[in-house]
């Protein structure tokens, strides 16, 4: 009796601090919710919502359609409700034991003991099919606004599943119960903590932010910052070979993401795997850009940061040519500063690798619908009034691609079964943005997913040069992935046809993270190779046969022929050019997140639980970031 008195003052006194912390909140709330709507955001909702409408139009216009969908749609519905009936008045046989259900939103077992919540998970999942199927058979809609309205569809229909929910989800309420409502209470400190984190607006924590720190446990290859200027930092990496190739390997990363997916810990790392096998390895960390940075463009960015870091490589090692590596928008850059040199007869080049790359842009991926005419202009004149994109917003939109995997499913965790996240490297680095500079970001949108100039010959100049990219000439790779939803592996194809020297072209396996960041050890994914390319990428694909192992061995196998001789190694910092600072630098350290007084309570400040500790050191393909 006592100890029920104890637990029923325990969570009075929980629920009175919740109040307390709700009340210290309210202002951050109000703020938030009283901020006007950027016009960029205003203009893009009015013309989603105009989509909807002419999608509903065009779709009510089609009775062929309509009639068909609506039939299949009743049949489902009319057999879900007579299976549920048989079960109810117990007269269900063989055939009505629950299907297997792969969705893994209702991998529980609850969901199939009751028979009531087994209707409404079924019935979701078949309204969720036809109306996917209905969209998708408008006829005589724009395509590029089609997509944008099944994808939003996905979306509504994503937020609307009942395991997001507790009146709907078994499991949440078998949890409450067994806790006594103890979920509810964490979850609510949870939600609560993760607006206070974020200045009023709410950011969904994805991994335990406090177990991991740039240069601890994350980025910890040894090496010296051996170059910087306002927009990059050159690292070096320290030499586990008593001699190297003589070709210098520089590694060019996304400059809308940090550096360290590709040094994310000693057994994944793809700069520790290069070093070992016996390159010099140089990597540029890119600047986290603020006001300061809103005149840099896209031009800045090759020359200050490619060109620049050129000629330290070039002082440093007294190579000319160096085997370049290019990561996503790294590789679109890459490309563009190989054609600018070769129309200037500079052969800097030994090797180029695209990692997940486009430079033809006419398939987009998913990003392509959230750009269009109208909203990039938008999107333009909102972040030339502050002189950057908040990156933030960036990492918003590439969550939205995957939902149930990087929005719902913590949602669900964190607020209603009132877990903290566990520590997972990917996600960390995930939810650590970047910004971009104003110009440079309109530059590259309107040149890229807008109008595709890139791949046209002198479709754009830099620094007053034509750029062509069918004037590179020197052996290139081509790594692209199968799942990939942001590089779209037939779209990287288009790219490497645009090469004039030899290509050779490879599709891996996973997505944009886990299927470049495989390494051999692991011994997943797979994929596929061929020496030389086909008319299309379909063609190539029936041309290829399935390779077992990391991609990372056949670069290898390939890029030796590029490397050189072996010579002494090269210590960073030892000769004429003296190291600034310890890798991994200080620009890769720079947060978007600012620092607010939270309570002391607060789970950012709470430690590590029991059993969780273990920072996890593999990629698993549905929980890689992007």
């Amino acid at each position: 009796m006592a100890g029920e008195k104890e637990q029923k003052t325990q969570k009075f006194s929980k629920l009175s601090d919740l109040m307390i912390k709700f009340s210290d909140k309210q202002k951050s709330l109000m703020s938030t919710l009283a901020k006007p709507v950027k016009q960029a955001e205003l203009k893009k909702d009015l013309a989603l919502l105009a989509d909807f409408a002419e999608m509903m139009v065009r779709l009510s216009g089609d009775s062929g359609t309509m009639i068909s969908v609506q039939q299949d749609y009743m049949t489902d519905l009319l057999s879900l409700s007579d299976r549920f009936g048989r079960k109810l008045m117990g007269l269900s046989s063989d055939e009505d034991k629950p299907q297997k259900v792969t969705d893994k939103r209702f991998k529980s077992e609850e969901w199939s003991r009751n028979p009531f919540f087994e209707f409404i998970r079924d019935s979701y999942l078949i309204s969720s099919k036809h109306i996917n199927q209905a969209v998708s058979q408008v006829k005589g809609m724009d395509e590029k606004k089609k997509r944008r309205v099944e994808f939003f569809t996905r979306q509504l229909l994503e937020a609307a599943s009942p395991s997001n929910y507790l009146p709907t989800n078994p499991e949440l309420l078998k949890l409450t119960f067994e806790t006594g409502g103890d979920n509810i209470l964490e979850g609510m400190d949870n939600l609560l903590n993760d607006v206070n984190c974020h200045d009023g607006t709410l950011s969904i924590k994805m991994t335990a932010t406090h177990a991991f720190e740039i240069g601890k446990n994350l980025a910890t290859t040894k090496g010296k910052v051996v170059f910087q200027n306002d927009l990059v930092q050159l690292i070096q990496y320290s030499p586990t070979t008593e001699e190297v190739y003589s070709v210098p390997v520089l590694i060019s990363p996304p400059w809308i993401n940090k550096f360290y997916i590709l040094d994310i810990n000693e057994q994944s790392s793809l700069v520790k795997w290069l070093v070992d096998q016996g390159y010099t390895v140089f990597m540029i960390s890119w600047v986290n850009p603020g006001s300061q940075h809103a005149d840099k463009t896209f031009e800045d960015y090759m020359l200050e940061g490619h060109l620049a870091v050129l000629d330290a490589i070039e002082k440093i090692t007294k190579q000319k040519k160096v085997s370049a590596i290019g990561y996503c928008t790294g590789g679109t850059l890459l490309a563009t500063t190989a054609a600018y040199l070769a129309a200037k007869g500079e052969d800097r080049f030994a090797s180029l690798t695209y990692m997940a790359t486009l430079i033809d842009f006419s398939e987009p991926g998913e990003l392509g619908i959230f750009l269009d005419e109208h909203q990039v202009k938008s999107i333009v004149e909102d972040v030339e009034q502050v002189g950057y994109l908040d990156g933030r917003h960036l990492a918003k939109t590439f969550n939205m691609l995957r939902p149930t995997d990087l929005i719902w499913s913590y949602a669900v965790n964190n607020y209603l079964k009132g877990q903290e996240p566990v520590p997972f490297d990917i996600l960390y680095w995930n939810s650590d943005s970047t910004n971009l500079p104003a110009k440079m970001y309109s530059f590259y949108l309107q040149n890229t997913y807008i109008e595709n100039r890139l791949k046209d010959p002198g479709g754009i100049s830099l620094n007053g040069v034509a750029i062509d990219i069918r004037n590179i000439t020197a052996p290139a790779y081509f790594l692209a992935t199968e799942e990939d939803h942001i590089v779209l592996w037939q779209g990287a194809y288009k790219g490497a046809m645009l090469h004039s020297g030899p290509v050779r072209f490879v599709r891996g396996g996973s997505g944009h993270v886990a299927g470049v960041v495989n390494p051999p050890a692991k011994k997943k994914y797979g994929y596929r190779v061929s020496v030389g390319l086909a008319d299309d990428p379909h063609t190539w694909l029936e041309q290829t046969a399935f390779r077992e192992g990391s991609w990372w061995l056949d670069w290898h196998e390939w890029n030796v022929q590029h490397a050189g001789e072996r010579v002494k190694k090269r210590v960073p910092g030892s000769g004429k050019i003296k190291a600034v600072e310890d890798a991994p630098g200080s620009y890769v350290k720079h947060s978007l997140e600012k620092k607010y007084k939270c309570r002391e309570n607060c789970s950012c400040k709470k430690p590590v639980r029991s059993g969780l500790t273990q920072i996890q050191s593999h990629v698993p393909q549905k929980n890689t970031a992007r």
